[in-house]
């Protein structure tokens, strides 16, 4: 069945008909009895080797989504289209990445919508930046490190193509911002405090700048310094995520679970100091 999803782009938001029929050249996600997924790419003529035996891509090419192939080994590997959290968790790595349910918060916290103009720094592996693009937001990045730049610009053009608004600068943020009237600031580095003056000058008045740090020390000092300038609203939480065993009348929480990955602060960029 085929449906016409509506896909946010920097441009605008455009029409994108996808269907349930896999193709050559797509992403896929093979998920075992056992729930190991692996990521692949599908090519013609070309084969995946598992444990569980070699699975031939053209058995996925021309599949439907959520179709049950076999291995060689006749072992079952479930094949679906990976979602955004499935890629991010599976990318190659140049820093560790924010992880699914901090950017799901990062989305509202920061009220990311289409045509937006988000300076982002500290890019990362990019795992930030392609949920703000797939949200239709326009980027600047600055970081500061090449490396960790080139690892961003591929995962991003791996998952959404070269027709994307983001500008990635190798440069260092706390010396200055040079775009104007920003929408919002987004910052994932050991320092955004260093940031604030400048994130004052480039926000639009009614703009939010939003801070994803690990500790609560590094959330205080940014706290305090965000009270000497141009802001108010402050306001800093963590997301904690806690799956569910369900089976029969076996119900519990998991033993395991993702709690704290960072403390997500926000603050809006006011006319004047309060």
């Amino acid at each position: 069945m085929d449906r016409a999803p509506r896909e946010a782009t920097g441009e605008g938001v455009v029409e994108r008909v996808v269907t349930s029929t896999l193709r050559a050249g797509e992403r896929v996600m093979l998920i075992d009895a056992k729930d190991r997924r692996y990521l692949i790419t599908l090519s013609a003529g070309s084969s995946f080797h598992t444990h569980a035996g070699i699975v031939a891509h053209d058995e996925v090419i021309g599949a439907t989504e959520g179709s049950r192939i076999r291995s060689n080994a006749d072992r079952t590997f479930l094949v679906l289209r990976p979602t955004l959290s499935d890629i991010i968790l599976k990318m190659p790595r140049g820093a560790q990445v924010i992880y699914p349910k901090d950017l799901g918060a990062i989305l509202l916290q920061a009220d990311i919508a289409p045509g937006q103009h988000v300076l982002e720094a500290g890019v990362g592996s990019g795992a930030l930046s392609m949920t703000l693009l797939r949200a239709g937001a326009r980027i600047s990045a600055y970081e500061i490190r090449e490396d960790f730049a080139a690892h961003a610009r591929k995962n991003v053009v791996d998952h959404l193509g070269e027709d994307v608004a983001y500008d990635v600068q190798i440069r260092d943020v706390t010396l200055g911002i040079d775009e104007r009237d920003l929408d919002r600031v987004l910052l994932d580095m050991p320092e955004p405090w260093a940031v604030v003056a400048h994130a004052e000058a480039a926000l639009r008045p009614g703009g939010i700048l939003l801070a994803y740090l690990p500790t609560i020390n590094q959330t205080q000092l940014l706290r305090e310094t965000l009270s000497r300038h141009c802001f108010g609203l402050e306001e800093t939480s963590e997301i904690l995520r806690r799956t569910w065993h369900i089976d029969g009348r076996s119900v519990r929480p998991d033993h395991r679970m993702v709690a704290h990955t960072g403390f997500l602060t926000t603050a809006r960029r006011l006319a004047d100091r309060a």
